[in-house]
């Protein structure tokens, strides 16, 4: 039967959401806190230049076809897609430098020149994440995480070990060399945990980086973004910027009635959100939400982020357009991540440079600058802080990339914890969502269906599969599947 549904939020896994639902036949309504679609994937311009505000990474590009498959479409219906040669490369010093090719035979050959012999250790190692990659994102990850049972499979009792294993004693059993370990531990990050403290069938994340390569949607992520919205307007569905919600109502028969936005009422048969999961439990009465606040402070949250946005006068020298810088104590920055919330002393960061890539990020002979320091939630940000931690990074920036930038800055805006709780209701500022460790993945995820609400949904990165965008376009088909079949 038809139901008018109300999703709050236009990040992936709401749009992802409200197609699916438009395809089925239901009234859908997208209602967005911001001035723009995206969530933390909304595009940020100033003077000719064009940053993505969130994600800059595009992997799994067969989750992005299969997505727009189930509509008789293809990601080239909405934009052209750039496979990055070298992916990226990760800094150790001024002189160590790894590069990560665009094919698995040149990282062999990387490898190799590291540590010899490993070049067919990483084969093994890849051909384990593969099939790990082929269960997991093929088969598992589309499960609504219901119940354990989803994740007893003829191919996953026989994985049964690496759920008990971590991918730090995987990857430290092959590999001798640390900057090698370091480069494989990397892709982890984006599940929102130590490498320690993840299962090492999360190894398939090596098979998305290293197998499937790292691409650049043309014009930035928010291409993506602007795309799904396109296919969702398509189809019927109505987006509202500006649109903020501050109350889900519930009838006496535990029932959703509607949303109150922006003071107006607007009646749901359905209500599904795509915000944060912790924040929207907040827009209803005590009795009706399922987690306590003790519940959620237990949980283990992805990373913070402190992030700047650079416009650069000229073009730089000796950087790709995603480069990391590891020349500081990986398991230090860590540790002030994980085990004792604070600044780290020295951060290791990330920094993205679009403008290598795609003319369409910076004017001509100048560069577009993102630079990232991955942060524990929750802890104090003012503008003194992100003052001093842009001085640092881009002293050793300066350094290892032998180039002087800061006379070269033509503006710089930051975005940390304080941004994150402000425009996303993030819980502590978090910015990749709940991390997936042994007791946080798949029906120990906080559930897509409300336990206490009839009619109220949920989706997105503190959900089911987890973080990251492949996860996030999942999660909106996940629960769009479970209120069409409900209903």
């Amino acid at each position: 039967m038809k139901k008018n549904i109300s999703i709050i939020g236009s990040g992936f896994a709401g749009l992802s959401a409200a197609c699916y639902l438009a395809k089925a036949g239901h009234k859908v309504q997208v209602y967005e806190k911001n001035k723009s679609i995206g969530g933390r994937a909304r595009q940020y311009r100033k003077d000719g230049f064009t940053f993505d505000m969130g994600p800059t990474w595009y992997w799994m590009p067969d989750v992005f076809e299969r997505f727009f498959a189930d509509f008789g479409k293809q990601p080239s219906d909405y934009y052209e897609l750039i496979k990055l040669s070298p992916a990226y490369s990760i800094y150790f010093s001024q002189n160590e430098r790894i590069t990560i090719g665009d094919t698995l035979d040149k990282i062999y050959a990387e490898f190799e020149r590291i540590e010899p012999g490993s070049a067919k250790s990483l084969a093994k190692f890849i051909e384990s994440a593969q099939d790990n990659y082929n269960i997991a994102i093929k088969d598992l990850v589309y499960r609504p995480g219901v119940s354990p049972l989803e994740l007893i499979t003829p191919e996953t009792s026989l994985k049964i070990g690496q759920f008990f294993s971590t991918i730090s004693k995987q990857v430290r059993k092959r590999f001798k060399n640390p900057q090698l370990i370091q480069a494989l531990e990397f892709p982890v990050l984006f599940l929102g945990a130590k490498p320690s403290d993840t299962p090492a069938f999360y190894n398939f994340m090596n098979y998305a980086d290293l197998g499937l390569g790292t691409w650049h949607p043309k014009g930035g992520m928010f291409e993506v973004i602007r795309g799904i919205a396109q296919l969702a307007q398509d189809l019927g569905v109505s987006i509202h910027t500006d649109s903020n919600i501050s109350k889900i109502e519930v009838d006496e028969q535990n029932q959703v009635k509607g949303l109150v936005c922006n003071e107006a009422f607007i009646p749901s048969d359905i209500v599904l959100s795509g915000a944060d999961y912790h924040h929207t439990e907040s827009l209803l009465d005590t009795n009706y939400r399922q987690y306590s606040e003790k519940y959620w402070s237990k949980k283990t949250f992805a990373p913070s982020s402190l992030l700047f946005y650079v416009g650069f006068d000229k073009k730089l020298k000796n950087v790709d357009h995603h480069t990391l810088f590891f020349d500081v104590d990986f398991k230090a920055h860590a540790y002030s991540i994980y085990d004792k919330p604070s600044w780290p002393e020295e951060p290791l960061f990330y920094a993205s440079f679009p403008s290598k890539t795609d003319k369409m990020a910076a004017p001509e002979g100048q560069e577009a600058g993102i630079f990232l320091i991955p942060l524990a939630p929750g802890i104090e940000d003012n503008e003194q802080l992100r003052e001093s931690y842009f001085d640092k990074i881009l002293s050793r920036f300066e350094k290892i990339t032998q180039q002087k930038v800061k006379k070269n800055t033509i503006f710089k805006t930051s975005y940390c914890v304080n941004d994150f709780v402000n425009d996303y209701n993030s819980y502590k500022g978090n910015a990749y969502g709940l991390a997936n460790t042994l007791l946080q993945t798949a029906f120990l995820r906080p559930k897509l269906k409300s336990g206490k609400v009839n009619g109220l949904y949920f989706t997105g990165q503190l959900t089911v599969p987890g973080p990251g965008v492949p996860p996030s376009l999942i999660s909106g088909k996940l629960s769009a599947e479970l209120i069409d079949k409900k209903n």
